[in-house]
């Protein structure tokens, strides 16, 4: 019996060590897909109050930290509200904040963005010289992932690019015909996808 508890014991150890290797072999990819986009370098490690991991170039501020959280917040409830279950959890999610290519935008208006290639949107309206600017941009699906523009102030914006980016996220999760419907803007569309 003991050597059935202390096998039991140790298997259970591999196994917590493979599945934390796994899981930090794919926050690393997903780490250097941020990284590969947006030219930063993300050294700061933080959650927010409710559990989201955030990897930053700069120390977020508390307004940025609670932003991602209410914008998390009313994802999670449209979700719900459309009888989407799955990936509903802060935990579920890792925002890498990246440097503002931008601060205004051609209305002269505050908006951080980050500027990565036009790849699709070539030859759009968005098209800015082989390049568009983005509120944020989906990184990855395991685990959820996105990045978005550092913000000193408007942090309701933040709250709405959170809450849009990971619309893309749930979709994957729940309802795959209307992720590939809607994951593309450069072919129509826009946010809210979820009413």
């Amino acid at each position: 019996m003991m050597n059935m508890i202390r096998n039991f014991i140790l298997l259970t150890m591999v196994w917590a060590i493979g599945f934390s290797q796994t899981a930090a072999g794919q926050n690393r990819a997903v780490l250097g897909e941020a990284q590969k986009v947006t030219g930063d370098r993300f050294t700061v490690a933080t959650t927010t109050p409710k559990g989201a991991r955030v990897y930053a170039v700069n120390r977020p501020s508390q307004k940025m930290l609670n932003a991602i959280d209410s914008g998390l917040q009313d994802l999670f409830a449209v979700a719900r509200k459309n009888n989407l279950q799955n990936r509903l959890n802060f935990s579920d999610y890792t925002i890498f904040i990246a440097r503002a290519d931008r601060t205004q935008n051609s209305a002269r208006e505050y908006s951080p963005d980050i500027a990565v290639g036009a790849a699709q949107y070539e030859n759009s309206v968005y098209d800015q010289g082989g390049y568009i600017y983005a509120a944020g941009m989906v990184i990855g699906y395991n685990p959820n992932s996105f990045v978005i523009a550092e913000h000193t102030r408007n942090f309701e914006r933040v709250s709405e690019v959170v809450r849009y980016e990971g619309e893309h996220l749930v979709l994957y999760h729940n309802n795959r015909r209307l992720y590939n419907r809607t994951a593309d803007h450069s072919q129509g569309g826009g946010h809210p996808i979820l009413q």
